[in-house]
C-alpha cells in the first residue's frame, strides 16, 4: 500500500476522468428526474384526493337535504259530520299540510290517536314541491263520553322522499282553526 496521495493535475486533459464525471452527472440527472416525477406524483395524488373528498362531501349534503323531511300541518277550513247515536262524534274534514323541507315529498298517510279522539287520513297520495300545500281528507271520530283537552293533536305522517324511503313524521296539530271558525268543542 502506497501511502501517496493521488495527485490531480489540472493542466492534462484525461479523458477517463472525464468519462467518470459524466457518468456522476448523469446519476444526478436520473436522480432529479425520479424527484421531480414524485414530487409530480403527490401533488396529482392531493389534487385527485381534494377533488374526490369534495365530491363526496356535495354528494353526502345532497343525499342529507333530499332524505330531510320538514311539515306543516293544520285544518282546512270545512268540515261536516253527525253523530252515530252513541255519544260519538264522526266528522270528515281535511288537513293542509306544507312542504317546508328542501325536497319534494309525497304524503302518503296519517294518523293521530289519543284517548277519545282518532283521525285517520285518507285517499290518494299527494306530491308536494318544496314550500308547496295540498290537502289530506281525513275522518274523525271524537267519542264524547271521554274528556279530553284541546292540545294540540300529534299527527303522524307516512312520507315519502326522493330516494324512495319512507320517513314516519310527526306534527302536532291545533284541534282548533281560528281562522276557519270551526272549532271543535267538549260539551
Amino acid at each position: 500500500m502506497s501511502a501517496e496521495r493521488e495527485v490531480v493535475d489540472l493542466d492534462e486533459h484525461d479523458h477517463q476522468l472525464a468519462q467518470s464525471g459524466d457518468t456522476t452527472t448523469d446519476r444526478l440527472m436520473a436522480r432529479r428526474k425520479v424527484n421531480v416525477r414524485l414530487v409530480a406524483a403527490f401533488v396529482v395524488g392531493v389534487v385527485l384526493g381534494g377533488v374526490g373528498v369534495s365530491e363526496l362531501r356535495a354528494s353526502r349534503e345532497d343525499r342529507e337535504r333530499n332524505t330531510s323531511v320538514s311539515l306543516v300541518a293544520f285544518p282546512a277550513p270545512t268540515s261536516n259530520g253527525g253523530s252515530d247515536g252513541a255519544r260519538v262524534l264522526r266528522m270528515d274534514g281535511q288537513l293542509t299540510v306544507v312542504n317546508a323541507g328542501p325536497a319534494p315529498i309525497t304524503v302518503r298517510a296519517a294518523i293521530g290517536q289519543r284517548p277519545g279522539f282518532r283521525g285517520n287520513g285518507f285517499g290518494q297520495s299527494r306530491l308536494l314541491r318544496p314550500g308547496g300545500a295540498g290537502w289530506i281528507d281525513v275522518k274523525l271520530n271524537i267519542d264524547c263520553s271521554v274528556p279530553f283537552s284541546i292540545e294540540p293533536l300529534p299527527i303522524r305522517f307516512s312520507v315519502e322522499t326522493p330516494d324512495r324511503q319512507v320517513r314516519e313524521v310527526t306534527y302536532p296539530v291545533a284541534l282548533t282553526n281560528p281562522a276557519a271558525r270551526n272549532t271543535i268543542q267538549t260539551q
